[in-house]
């Protein structure tokens, strides 16, 4: 090797250490709370992987539900929007799936963020949570229209029953913006790129809807797997209070946390895949279609979810109110069997929930009611479900069980109040998440 050579290896040796550091140096940065533009826009922490450790699970998640009206040119281009999920479990790192699901067009991310939130119900972030999210290392992602992306994991410790805010901002239009429409959460909008903002005070708009976000992982070291709850309205909490998480899957998620330090109890998160308006059997209007049957969104929804470990379907009442003309009760319970199959399949336990009364509905009819009073008892033959929670026992009014107790109803005789939530929780039974099922090839 001639002296030249000898002095030019050297330096190539020399420049590629500076790049290592360079990169180490960036990947340890980059989710200490910093926002310093250089660093999250070199961001690789991803690559130096989660220090902690524990299992991925759910910590929230809401099924996209259509495009929301209003976005159909534009979408949220030149503005940020801050969604605000609550948490069923704690961990020490976090990612987050985002949706173009009924985008015409691609979707362009140029900047997202992910932090805890200061107080509940605030768009302002707590001190030294705030983490820019990148996608296999880079900070912007164009979404493909009908598709999704996961972001890369970023070090932060996300509290159990907290607020997270998940802030996104796309410069250019993108067509329909993929929606869930009843958050019962407000989240928020603001003018320009204010996914870094701490403060919360340029998000003066506020909404209703969550926009994009999907789901919140999480790697946790106090769950051990995730329940999914795929149902309708009643599931995702329409009548319940706004912004206080009064859904009867809170309350679960709660229960199943304070009896996991008393009992064998499952060790589980809960995430609500509640659509309102949700069928077993027929989708809505629309390609995709909007309001996607229970059937056709069972992988997306439910096999899709990370660390899933057993199911709870608490659907049919739609199937009934909306059908122009009979509803036939076999064929509903049959669309409830293939959900249960289609669980099996991947081993996974099976609760299910009867369907609850409905009088004095503008929808009601003695026809509806002996439909639905046949499902309930197929369902209560042990003959569609591995196991049972029978909601219609637990509210219905003693004196006319063919409607809600007063006290559980919210005033349109359908969806319960927040006590009536409350009690859907209370009786069900824990231990019927126990356990799997043999796979079914």
């Amino acid at each position: 090797m001639t002296k030249h050579h000898g002095y030019a290896l050297l330096a190539a040796i020399a420049a590629l250490i500076v790049t290592i550091s360079a990169a180490i140096y960036v990947g340890v940065g980059i989710d200490d709370g910093t926002r310093r533009q250089e660093t999250f826009a070199r961001s690789h922490q991803n690559k130096a992987a989660p220090a902690s450790t524990g299992l991925w699970v759910g910590a929230w998640a809401a099924s996209p539900s259509g495009s929301e009206p209003g976005t159909e040119a534009n979408g949220f281009a030149g503005r940020s929007v801050r969604n605000v999920v609550h948490t069923t479990a704690a961990g020490t790192s976090a990612r987050v799936t985002l949706s173009n699901l009924y985008g015409q067009q691609p979707l362009t991310i140029t900047h997202a963020s992910l932090a805890v939130a200061a107080v509940a119900n605030s768009p302002a972030a707590a001190a030294d949570t705030m983490r820019r999210l990148t996608f296999a290392g880079n900070p912007t992602v164009v979404i493909a229209a009908g598709g999704q992306v996961v972001s890369d994991a970023v070090r932060v410790t996300i509290p159990h029953d907290s607020d997270v805010l998940i802030t996104t901002y796309s410069p250019t239009p993108s067509g329909p913006a993929t929606y869930h429409a009843q958050a019962r959460q407000i989240s928020y909008t603001a003018e320009g790129d204010r996914t870094a903002d701490v403060t919360g005070e340029p998000y003066t708009t506020q909404s209703l809807h969550w926009r994009y976000v999907t789901a919140l992982d999480v790697l946790s070291n106090e769950s051990d797997g995730t329940v999914v709850v795929l149902g309708d309205s009643l599931t995702d909490g329409v009548s319940s209070t706004v912004g206080e998480n009064r859904r009867w899957t809170d309350v679960l998620a709660g229960r199943l946390r304070a009896a996991a330090d008393t009992s064998d109890t499952p060790r589980y998160s809960v995430v609500n895949e509640g659509i309102s308006g949700n069928r077993v059997l027929d989708n809505g209007r629309g390609r995709p279609a909007e309001n996607p049957s229970g059937l056709s969104r069972f992988q997306r929804d439910v096999l899709g979810r990370t660390g899933v470990k057993a199911v709870v379907i608490d659907l049919g009442v739609n199937d009934i109110l909306r059908n122009p003309g009979r509803a036939d009760p076999d064929a509903i319970t049959a669309g409830l069997r293939q959900l249960v199959d289609r669980a099996h399949s991947r081993g996974l336990r099976v609760v299910g929930a009867t369907l609850m009364p409905f009088h004095g509905h503008r929808g009601y009819s003695d026809q509806r009611e002996t439909v639905r009073q046949v499902i309930n008892g197929q369902i209560r033959s042990g003959t569609v479900f591995d196991a049972y929670v029978d909601f219609d026992k637990a509210l219905r009014d003693p004196y006319d069980p063919r409607r809600l107790r007063s006290d559980y109803d919210s005033g349109d005789h359908l969806h319960p109040s927040d006590k009536g939530y409350e009690r859907m929780a209370e009786v069900f039974d824990l231990d019927e998440l126990k356990g799997a099922v043999p796979a079914e090839l």
